[in-house]
């Protein structure tokens, strides 16, 4: 009896982890595709690169997941910035680099299909904007645009 209940309890939560999409939030990007995830993540990744940021780190649950035998949809996180934009940073907060890199989310959809997400620069910033001044509203204004085009970018 207690196994059937650890099982039962087992596949209500693989259900519900394969049905969570992202959808749209306060702050955020968030931006459908009909690619699948791994062709998401790939164009993402070149697109960081040809809007002159790099990719800083990359961690998702997925791979890990899958050893242990549980499969959860595609889900990753990459962090972007470039050297430029952090000694800028610096130069205004030293608690704002915290927020570096600053991070796309790629999610895979129940249809197959993948959603690229992230927080707004400005929004990531905001927290040090009092302290920083307007020159880090201006960084953030700048890496808003370039997130922005990143997204476009990925999604064609």
């Amino acid at each position: 009896m207690l196994m059937r209940i650890v099982l039962a309890t087992v596949l209500i939560l693989t259900a519900q982890i394969s049905l969570a999409e992202m959808g749209p939030r306060d702050g955020w990007v968030v931006v459908p595709t009909s690619k699948s995830h791994t062709e998401l993540v790939k164009a993402t990744r070149a697109a960081i690169k040809s809007h002159g940021l790099i990719v800083v780190t990359q961690a998702g649950p997925t791979k890990a997941a899958k050893k242990r035998g549980i499969d959860i949809p595609g889900n990753l996180v990459i962090g972007a910035f470039n050297n430029d934009y952090a000694v800028r940073v610096l130069n205004l907060s030293t608690a704002a680099m915290i927020e570096a890199p600053i991070r796309f989310y790629v999610t895979e959809n129940a249809d197959g299909s993948a959603t690229l997400s992230y927080k707004t620069p400005n929004t990531v910033f905001a927290p040090y904007m009092d302290e920083a001044g307007p020159e880090l509203r201006a960084i953030a204004d700048e890496l808003d645009e370039t997130f922005f085009a990143v997204a476009e970018a990925a999604k064609k």
